[in-house]
């Protein structure tokens, strides 16, 4: 276990840690959190030894072997597969045993050394390390390409991929997630799941600290809190904290002020000397409690936009991708779609599908590359890229970003309201003038937010914004978002912001864009399901049937459901089925038991029990027509509709055409949820039992 003893550090001036006693039992998985500037990075530094504490002691197991994620940039020719694989330690120093033992001509050394290497798992080594590259989102064609070939990014996920591939007692993860989309987010937190070490996390997911750790440690005000729950177990434990302490606090201040009015009143009477005295010495032995001290909220807002085009941007056969002087490069094609006013829209799709293609032309970042795209009168975009500095000046300050906006007609040129404006980002007083080039990832995300709310955008094109972004930033952006009057398009790894923005999903594909059925539990099983029959027809297996239909069978969101296609329904039609035979050779065996009255009478019962079931299913059943028929028409006007939208049509008719487009939507998901609603019900009456 490791151990903390009084520890103390000092950085400067500053104490960072005072006082610490903490103990890490072996293979807990354990969220490190607080305040940017707490200390986690510090708390980091003493366990790998590159700092050394002030006062008190640290103990750490000597044999334990420690694996971390490497900050610094790779520059190598090195293959990927082998550039991880150099990471296994003990492979390679069994490796290097092996060479010198057979240039010494050594047969036992040879002998010993290929012990090593079996020890060390050097036959399915490769392997490992493959699966490890792929997991994070790598193509099988890339497994050879040299690291230099790679882009920042991703060479950051390989530097990710040889910590995960290094043998290790502890683990340390500063902030794994940043570089990861949703597909290799879900992997991760499979993989993590399965560790057997100790693992110690700073992430600003609450998600994945929920699916990843059991303990959590807080860092605050120079200390460093134990709580033996995930993140949201912490949130709850640390708010009723918070709560009992000011309720202590409250009364304590009751209990001084009671003392001090008495030695205020009879301090000066000779009677009461004494005790006015008694109460002065009761005063200074008390240990004050502190009042409650949050951390102090950072909230925003988006401005309600000038104007509200529907649709906001119409695509008629659009393909997606990039091009030059030479060539195009085509990733997605035949896109025919509407974004409507008030959508808000999360956009999924595996690593290189097109994501960030796709938000980059809708924001005219990059042109179509062929089609047609039609923006609505009045559309004002506000985008937020997934690398900052694309829309950076890293040599200018925030305050000459603001102005630049200002001189382009957009909000107000005054100095001073710019300056009280980026002030409620937190960029007050020398900030505004530091370069962008200087600031740290989560400045210049805000700073992003800051300039896209100072243009009072109608449609928000948001790819990765909380990448930097700490949890209290990732809170005050879901509110805005959620109080937006506009349209929200999000591409995000971050689970928690998507379930509470985004109420409907499009996957993106290779086979285009459709609508997603389902929430993210069901994308996460989807992409489970997906890398399980990637995995069986790699190995030459046949593939598995994934739980979602693939995305090139949705054509439209307003398809007909289908109860059949869930695989908890399947499950639940199983064990039904399972129970009801289980009923019926029970019910075989007790009838040997009974005479022919008993029989009888069982018979005009169940019967009876029929009758009434009947009674009581067939309203159902009707209403179950009725929906499915008025959904069936319903659908075919949506498509109808869509259809005339790709088409040439004047201002008003396409904006007419899109309201009418919403209203049926809404009609339609209406009708699925009492499709599906009223599906349950009989299903609930069929597995009734008949006696």
């Amino acid at each position: 276990m490791i151990t903390f003893r009084n520890i103390e550090l000092r950085r400067g001036s500053r104490t960072l840690l005072s006082g610490v006693n903490l103990v890490i039992n072996p293979g807990e998985k354990i969220g490190l959190v607080g305040r940017n500037g707490a200390g986690k990075s510090t708390f980091f530094a003493l366990l790998t030894g590159d700092l050394q504490e002030e006062r008190g002691e640290m103990d750490l197991p000597e044999h334990w072997r420690l694996a971390q994620v490497e900050q610094h940039m790779p520059e190598t020719d090195l293959s990927a597969s082998e550039y991880v694989l150099e990471s296994d330690a003990a492979l390679q120093v069994a490796t290097q045993a092996l060479k010198a033992a057979e240039a010494s001509d050594d047969g036992m050394a040879i002998a010993e050394a290929h012990l090593a290497l079996a020890d060390a798992g050097v036959h399915d080594a490769l392997s490992r390390a493959q699966s490890l590259i792929l997991g994070l989102g790598f193509k099988p064609q890339e497994l050879d390409l040299p690291v230099n070939s790679f882009s920042g990014g991703w060479r950051m996920r390989l530097q990710l991929a040889r910590a995960l591939m290094c043998p290790s007692d502890l683990m340390l993860l500063d902030e794994p997630t940043n570089h990861l989309d949703l597909d290799a987010l879900v992997w991760l937190e499979s993989w993590l799941q399965r560790y057997s070490g100790t693992l110690v996390i700073i992430s600003h997911d609450r998600e994945f600290l929920d699916a990843v750790t059991k303990v959590t440690l807080h860092i605050d005000h120079g200390q460093i809190n134990r709580y033996g729950a995930n993140y949201s177990g912490f949130e709850t434990l640390r708010t009723q904290e918070l709560i009992l302490q000011q309720a202590a606090f409250t009364k304590q201040q009751d209990k001084i002020n009671h003392l001090q009015h008495f030695i205020d009143r009879f301090k000066a009477k000779a009677s009461k000397a004494k005790q006015a005295q008694s109460r002065v010495k009761a005063l200074e032995r008390m240990e004050k409690i502190s009042p409650m001290l949050n951390e102090a909220d950072f909230t925003f807002e988006f401005k309600e936009p000038l104007q509200l085009p529907n649709p906001m941007i119409a695509i008629q056969d659009g393909s997606f991708g990039y091009q030059n002087a030479q060539e195009s490069t085509v990733i997605l094609s035949g896109v025919g779609r509407s974004v409507l006013s008030g959508q808000r829209i999360g956009i999924l799709g595996a690593n290189g599908q097109g994501k960030s293609t796709f938000i980059k032309t809708l924001s005219q970042s990059i042109p179509l590359v062929s089609g047609e795209m039609v923006q609505g009168k009045g559309l004002n975009i506000g985008y937020f890229a997934q690398q900052e500095l694309d829309v950076l000046r890293p040599e200018q300050s925030p305050l000459e970003h603001m102005q630049d906006l200002a001189r382009r007609g957009v909000g107000s040129s005054k100095e001073q309201e710019i300056r009280n404006f980026l002030g409620t980002f937190r960029f007050a007083d020398a900030m505004v003038h530091q370069a962008v080039g200087t600031l740290s990832g989560g400045e210049k995300a805000r700073l992003v937010l800051a300039m896209i709310v100072w243009q009072r955008p109608n449609l928000l094109l948001l790819d990765e914004p909380t990448n930097h972004l700490d949890l209290m930033t990732r809170e005050a952006l879901a509110m805005a978002l959620n109080d937006f009057d506009g349209t929200v398009m999000l591409v995000s790894h971050d689970r928690s912001l998507l379930r509470s923005v985004c109420e409907e999903f499009w996957l993106v594909s290779r086979s285009g864009i459709a609508d997603f059925k389902g929430d993210l539990d069901e994308y996460q099983r989807y992409l489970i399901e997906q890398s399980k029959a990637m995995k069986d027809e790699q190995s030459g297996k046949k593939a598995h049937k994934s739980a979602q239909p693939s995305p090139a069978s949705h054509k439209s969101k307003v398809s007909m459901p289908s109860l059949e296609l869930t695989p908890e329904r399947s499950e639940q039609d199983k064990a039904r089925a399972i129970g009801s035979g289980a009923t019926g050779v029970k019910e075989t065996a007790q009838s040997h038991g009974m005479n022919r009255q008993d029989k009888k009478l069982d018979n005009q019962k169940r019967a009876q029990l029929q009758r009434e079931r009947q009674a009581l299913l067939q309203p159902l059943k009707k209403e179950l027509l009725a929906t499915e028929s008025r959904l069936q028409t319903v659908q075919t006007q949506l498509q109808t509709l869509q259809a005339a939208l790709s088409q040439d049509l004047s201002p008003q008719e396409r904006a007419q055409s899109g309201k009418t487009l919403k209203s049926l939507q809404e009609e339609a998901n209406g009708l699925e949820e009492k499709w599906l609603l009223l599906g349950e019900q009989i299903e609930q009456f069929n597995a009734l039992p008949t006696v």
